[in-house]
């Protein structure tokens, strides 16, 4: 167990420094093509952070564990509203556009409403795969056409070259890849000497594992004071969380679910829908909002903890 937990801060250091990689890398890459930082945070970043989600929850799926691939991205979304956007908000309060309070945050809130509807009846076929994949296609190209310059809060410093900057990107995404498997693989086996429940894993350390890329990145631009990136990717991994990760595994395999209560889904409902009212108050999450959902977060862990 003394292994695995050095490993674990291991893990934890290296997603740091691959979430700082990741920003400098995005924010470069948004100069240099003239695109929002919103729009890179809501596709670049947050797909290259959802991948570890994606990759645990189709492993899962292969191996005939449903439950945990979807345990996965319920729990990841609520680690990501709840925590990751609470966090960044007390870091320093977060500046949301227009445009996402409008658009993308309704998607994000629909796509967890139709995810509570499948929840709450059981069940995911694979008709209902491909539908959250043309929901997605949807959404992704929604986004690109409707984005503006405007939206762009650039930092006036010279940017990284066009390579650079992608390089930093892949560099980054790599380190946090690498990093949260380091987390996810010694904090699973150490809560499996425990001995939790997959279930209460798959929510807790698995959905928090997978989330640390989020978090490091939404953290570390929001002390940047790059808020659009770290709103983006708070925004952009829960939509690419339930339409893509829900919609490959649906279509690998029909998933029963069992083991998450109404209230895990309900909460993941909620918790986006928070974030949407707090979004409306002169367009900023502010950092007492910030605390509240920390807050919430927390009791939401103690009472997971509570009913293993």
């Amino acid at each position: 167990m003394l292994l695995d937990i050095v490993i674990i801060i291991i893990g934890i250091y290296i997603v740091l420094k691959g979430a700082d990689f990741l920003t400098e890398g995005a924010v470069s890459l948004a100069q240099r093509m003239n695109m929002p930082e919103m729009l890179i945070g809501l596709t670049v970043v947050a797909v290259g952070t959802s991948m570890l989600e994606f990759f645990v929850s189709v492993t899962s799926a292969l191996q005939g564990t449903t439950d945990l691939a979807v345990a996965n991205v319920v729990g990841s979304n609520i680690f990501n509203v709840l925590l990751i956007a609470g966090v960044s908000a007390v870091v320093s309060p977060m500046v949301i556009s227009r445009s996402t309070v409008r658009r993308d945050i309704p998607v994000a809130v629909m796509a967890s409403l139709i995810l509570l509807g499948f929840g709450i009846y059981g069940s995911i076929s694979r008709a209902a795969g491909i539908l959250f994949l043309a929901l997605l296609v949807a959404y992704t190209i929604y986004a690109i056409r409707t984005a503006s310059p405007d939206e762009s809060q650039m930092t006036g410093r010279k940017p990284y070259t066009l390579l650079g900057a992608i390089g930093r990107i892949v560099i980054g995404l790599t380190g946090l890849v690498v990093g949260s498997d380091c987390f996810v693989s010694s904090a699973t086996e150490v809560a499996g000497m425990l001995g939790i429940s997959e279930a209460v894993i798959g929510l807790t350390i698995v959905a928090g594992g997978t989330s640390l890329p989020e978090l490091a990145t939404s953290v570390v631009a929001a002390r940047k004071g790059q808020s659009s990136i770290a709103i983006g990717n708070v925004i952009g991994s829960c939509v690419y969380n339930i339409l893509l990760i829900i919609g490959v595994t649906g279509i690998i395999t029909p998933m029963t679910i069992e083991g998450l209560s109404i209230l895990d889904f309900a909460l993941m409902m909620a918790s986006i829908t928070l974030l949407w009212l707090f979004s409306f108050t002169k367009y900023k999450v502010e950092r007492w909002e910030g605390w509240l959902m920390i807050a919430i977060f927390a009791c939401y862990l103690a009472w997971l903890v509570y009913n293993a």
